[in-house]
């Protein structure tokens, strides 16, 4: 199968495009390169360019009739920016998605996999979080996915675009062959955050919130190996009539996650595990628009797209340190 990949240059989109190339399909990559690097496209069929330009849409699908589906990954997606530029948000996230599925729509191009967010959930007392869980979007940034989740489902329901929309928990580690992994100078995730402590690029690992209402006071979160992560969009693709066939709508919602809470500080345990000794630590108050965390219950990605995960938070922290001692090779700076 031909898959397009907006925003392919990036973390997740490179190392989804592996995936897919090792599944044996053809990712094709649009990309602005606003943040991802030209490198991690490797020697793909390539587009620079912006979601919102129809023009260039139109001329992918003439040059790939065949094209089956879609994955939308392009997005801008730092919480904290977010908060201090929210028209950029909107603009790229929303405005310009909407013209993507509509012309994806006008060019009979209908099957979508759209990258959404966990960060939509309302906090819930036990943490663990279904589809079906009420949502309230803390940031501009997840306000942004709101919006699209909402917007692709109408869109569904009017036109013959179908969707799968994927709630991303939180991707860390890198590929399995060490060619992409966090690409940002200094990242803003909490293990690109850890791995610059360990390695002695930054004073200390900073804590941001330790009086939040759960077991240790630290935020709780859902990490996946992206990985695993980037399977599910595999099965995703390959599944994809029978998905929505089963859900019986024109579009659905999957958790993608690994069914099992982490606090920050059980991370940072793990992290010294895995890394072999102590990293120093600081605390601070949470930042703009960060959330208390929610984990997934997986079971209809394990249903509809018949995946779980196979990799633990070890292997992930493990292959985030070996990225972080090869990506000066790959990107050309610390």
């Amino acid at each position: 199968m031909k898959v397009l990949i907006t925003g392919g240059a990036g973390y997740i989109g490179s190392i989804t495009a592996k995936a897919l190339e090792q599944a044996g399909h053809t990712p094709i990559v649009l990309d602005s390169l606003l943040t991802g690097p030209r490198v991690f496209v490797r020697d793909r069929i390539f587009y620079e360019g912006d979601i919102a330009d129809r023009d260039l849409l139109t001329r992918i699908v003439d040059e790939h009739p065949d094209l089956d589906a879609t994955i939308h990954m392009a997005a801008r997606i730092v919480v904290p920016e977010s908060v201090q530029l929210p028209y950029e948000y909107y603009r790229d996230n929303v405005a310009k998605s909407l013209e993507l599925f509509d012309q994806l729509d006008q060019l009979g191009k209908h099957r979508v996999i759209f990258s959404s967010s966990a960060s939509l959930y309302d906090v819930k007392a036990d943490f663990e979080v279904v589809e079906s869980d009420p949502l309230a979007p803390g940031s501009p940034y997840a306000r942004t996915k709101h919006m699209m989740e909402q917007a692709l489902q109408d869109i569904a329901v009017a036109t013959d675009l179908r969707a799968v929309i994927l709630r991303y928990f939180n991707p860390i580690g890198s590929d399995p062959d060490l060619e992409s992994g966090i690409y940002a100078k200094e990242p803003s995730h909490v293990l690109g955050q850890l791995v610059m402590a360990a390695r002695g690029q930054k004073d200390s690992f900073t804590i941001t919130g330790t009086d939040l209402p759960t077991r240790d006071g630290t935020g709780i979160r859902d990490y996946i190996h992206v990985w695993d992560l980037a399977q599910a969009h595999v099965r995703a693709v390959e599944r994809f009539d029978s998905v929505i066939e089963a859900a019986d709508a024109p579009s659905v919602v999957i958790n993608v996650g690994t069914g099992d809470g982490v606090t920050v500080r059980e991370l940072v345990a793990a992290f010294e595990q895995v890394f072999g000794r102590e990293v120093p630590l600081s605390e601070a108050p949470p930042r703009p628009g960060d959330a208390v965390g929610a984990f997934a219950n997986a079971d209809r990605a394990a249903e509809l797209l018949q995946w779980r995960t196979q990799l633990s938070l070890q292997d992930a922290i493990a292959s985030a340190l070996a990225w972080g001692e090869k990506r000066q090779e790959i990107l050309g700076y610390e």
